[in-house]
C-alpha cells in the first residue's frame, strides 16, 4: 500500500468519522503496523482514500473473527502481492446461501388471503420478529419472504386449524433446537475436519481453497442427516401415538406376586457356589418349580394307575 495520498484528503478526525473507528483505534493500528503512517503536510498529518479502504478492510476481517495478529499477516500478504484470493474465496463460500430457496416478495393483500382473508397485525408483527417476513424499505404493504417454504408450512398448518400464535410459538421452540443441532455439527466438523486450517497463522491460498471445497462438500450433510433422523423419529412416534389411540386395548400387565422365605445358610452358600450370588433366587425358584411339576406328574400317574386297578377288579 502506498503512503501517497490520492483523491480525498482527511484529517484523523475526518478519517475516524468516515470509517467508524475512533481516533485512538486509528493510532493503535498505526503503531501495530496495520495502517500506514499519514503524510506530513506542514504541521498537519493527512490521510488518503487508501487509509479509509484499509480501515474498512480491517473492520470487515474483525467481524469475520480474525485476530489483529492474523489480520496483519493477511494484509502483509496482500501488500507483497501474495493476495487474499483463497481466504476471500473461503469467506464467500461460508457467507453464501445455504439453501436453494429464492426469496420472494409478497403483498399484504396476498398474505392476508393465504391466511384466511382476515388481517392480523399481531401475527404479521410476530412473523417479522421471527424473520419469516422482512419489511420492504419504503413500503408498508410489501414484504420479502426469505423462505417461501417456511411460509407455506405455516399456511398449511393454519388451514388445518392451528392458530397463528401456536405456529409462532412452535417455530420459536423449534428454532432453539435446530440452532443447537447446527452448533454441534459445526463443532464436530471443526474438530475433525477444519482444525488443520485454523492454526495461529492464516491458511495459504491453496489451504483456503481446499477448505472452501470441503465446505461445499459438507454443507448439505447436516440437512441430509437431520432429514433422515427426523423421518425416522416421526415414523416412530406417529406409529406409537396411533397405536395408543386406535389400537386394541391391552390388558394390564400381570405381575407375579412374590413372598420372602428363609433358607439355611449352608443351602444358600451351596447354591451361590453352584450358580453365583445373583442367580440364587432364580435357581431356588426353578428348583421348586421343577419339584412341583415332578410331584404333579407322580400324582397324575398314581391316580391313573389306581383307576386302572379298580376297573380291572372282577
Amino acid at each position: 500500500m502506498s503512503d501517497e495520498p490520492a483523491g480525498a484528503v482527511y484529517r484523523i478526525e475526518d478519517l475516524a468519522h468516515h470509517s467508524g473507528a475512533t481516533v485512538r483505534t486509528i493510532r493503535a493500528y498505526q503503531d501495530r503496523g496495520l495502517l500506514p503512517r499519514p503524510e506530513r503536510r506542514g504541521r498537519a498529518n493527512v490521510y488518503a482514500d487508501a487509509h479509509l479502504a484499509r480501515l474498512r478492510q480491517i473492520a470487515d476481517l474483525l467481524d469475520r473473527g480474525y485476530t489483529l495478529a492474523s489480520i496483519k499477516e493477511l494484509l502483509e500478504a496482500w501488500d507483497t502481492g501474495r493476495g487474499l484470493g483463497g481466504i476471500l474465496g473461503l469467506v464467500a463460500e461460508v457467507d453464501g446461501p445455504w439453501t436453494d430457496e429464492r426469496a420472494v416478495r409478497i403483498s399484504r393483500a396476498e398474505l392476508d388471503e393465504r391466511f384466511g382473508g382476515r388481517p392480523d397485525d399481531a401475527a404479521v408483527a410476530d412473523a417479522v420478529e421471527l424473520g419469516v417476513l422482512e419489511r420492504m424499505p419504503g413500503s408498508e404493504d410489501s414484504f420479502l419472504v426469505p423462505s417461501p417454504q417456511e411460509l407455506s408450512v405455516a399456511a398449511e398448518l393454519y388451514a388445518a386449524g392451528v392458530p397463528l400464535s401456536a405456529i409462532s410459538g412452535h417455530l420459536r421452540e423449534l428454532r432453539v433446537k435446530v440452532e443447537h443441532i447446527a452448533s454441534r455439527f459445526l463443532e464436530f466438523t471443526t474438530e475433525h475436519v477444519f482444525a488443520r486450517y485454523l492454526g495461529e497463522h492464516p491458511p495459504t491460498d491453496a489451504e483456503a481453497a481446499e477448505a472452501a471445497s470441503l465446505v461445499r462438500r459438507l454443507r448439505p450433510l447436516a440437512q441430509q442427516t437431520v432429514d433422515a433422523e427426523l423421518a425416522r423419529a416421526m415414523r416412530l412416534f406417529a406409529t406409537r401415538q396411533l397405536r395408543e389411540h386406535f389400537g386394541p386395548e391391552q390388558p394390564p400387565e400381570q405381575r407375579e406376586e412374590t413372598c420372602p422365605m428363609e433358607l439355611p445358610v449352608t443351602t444358600t452358600r451351596a447354591v451361590e457356589r453352584l450358580v453365583g450370588t445373583e442367580q440364587v433366587a432364580a435357581f431356588v425358584a426353578a428348583a421348586a418349580e421343577r419339584e412341583l411339576q415332578a410331584r404333579t406328574l407322580d400324582r397324575l400317574a398314581t391316580n391313573h394307575a389306581a383307576s386302572t386297578m379298580i376297573d380291572e377288579t372282577p
